[in-house]
């Protein structure tokens, strides 16, 4: 029998990746030549300290687990949405922490953000300036288009990797209204296309081109200017709720909400990150958990306020004025007036 859940969410690294059945008929794809999948031991160089300690420590609930392996099996995106603070960014980084799948590619959101961004970046001056630079029969000639391309996180989680990348699209909810629809098709198609490639490859003798991939200097192989994916890559957009997403495109995710923490996550959190929680910290998530049910708090707020507790040389009453200015409600510019 296959592996469930591949995804256990106990931070232990493993290559149960491989025990994945075989997709659906309808999400099996067929990209090639397969490509090695990047080395794992580059995932903590690929990423901050803040980054890797969260993936480290990341508290996966039992839905979170389901519903992780859920895309997996599926290879369908996972959509997560929830309250700031939640966990929803690092979600993407325990997993691939967790399942070996090599540096998270990770695209920002803006409100100008295209799919074009996401696929590939191509700068046509600077080969201008290289074709006008280097002269007819020059070794050293730069001015073909591929020395001036370079796949985008997205482009390069579809390249036809043996196992699956992990790409983050962070905040979707902060793009303009055609990108959500713009993505559709190349996330249910998992392919995608180059003109500047295509077009290229017409006077190439193999119609091969060697391209820089997001996040290394090192080249991968196109063909013809076509890429297609052979493992879908683990997907993640997370969204804050300040919009609604066409019909469509949810129907093509698996859809996760991450709700606050009740007080036995909070302490486990706690104590994945600092420690067993003590008399005070307890006090501090008792008092975090009772505000939480009025307004929106990030569980940082709770961690930076805790580390302080436990690392300044203060009084009772010294560490709760502190504490008050470190949990403000999100978005109050101002120290609430009642903790």
């Amino acid at each position: 029998m296959p592996l469930w859940p591949v995804y256990t969410g106990t931070n232990a690294p493993h290559d149960g990746i491989t025990e994945l059945p075989p997709p659906p008929p309808w999400r099996d794809f067929d990209g090639g030549p397969a490509l090695p999948a990047p080395d794992a031991s580059a995932d903590a160089s690929a990423v901050s300290p803040d980054r890797t300690h969260r993936a480290e420590t990341y508290q996966a609930t039992a839905e979170t687990v389901q519903l992780v392996n859920a895309a997996l099996y599926l290879r369908r995106p996972l959509l997560v949405t929830g309250p700031p603070g939640t966990g929803k960014s690092s979600l993407v980084y325990a997993v691939a922490r967790e399942l070996r799948l090599g540096p998270v590619l990770r695209w920002n959101i803006t409100s100008r953000s295209t799919l074009h961004d996401g696929l590939y970046q191509y700068d046509p001056l600077s080969r201008l300036y290289a074709a006008r630079q280097g002269g007819a029969g020059d070794a050293d000639d730069r001015s073909g288009v591929e020395h001036h391309l370079r796949l985008g996180p997205l482009g390069t989680a579809l390249l036809p990797y043996a196992r699956p990348r992990a790409l983050l699209i962070d905040e979707i909810d902060k793009s303009d209204l055609d990108l959500p629809n713009d993505l559709l098709n190349v996330l249910e198609e998992g392919q995608y296309e180059i003109p500047e490639l295509v077009r290229a490859a017409r006077h190439a003798p193999d119609g091969v081109a060697e391209v820089l991939a997001d996040g290394t200097d090192e080249r991968v192989p196109v063909a013809r200017g076509r890429v297609r994916c052979r493992a879908f890559p683990f997907v993640v957009l997370t969204s804050n709720g300040e919009r609604e997403f066409p019909p469509a495109f949810l129907r093509r995710c698996v859809t996760l909400h991450l709700r606050q923490p009740d007080d036995r996550q909070l302490a486990g959190i706690v104590r994945a990150h600092l420690g067993e929680p003590d008399a005070h910290a307890r006090t501090l998530i008792d008092r975090f958990l009772s505000r939480a049910g009025t307004g929106d708090l990030a569980t940082d707020q709770l961690l930076n306020a805790i580390y302080l507790a436990r690392s300044a040389d203060l009084d009772a009453d010294s560490l709760d004025r502190l504490a008050e200015q470190l949990m403000p409600y999100l978005g109050q510019t101002a120290p609430s007036d009642v903790f």
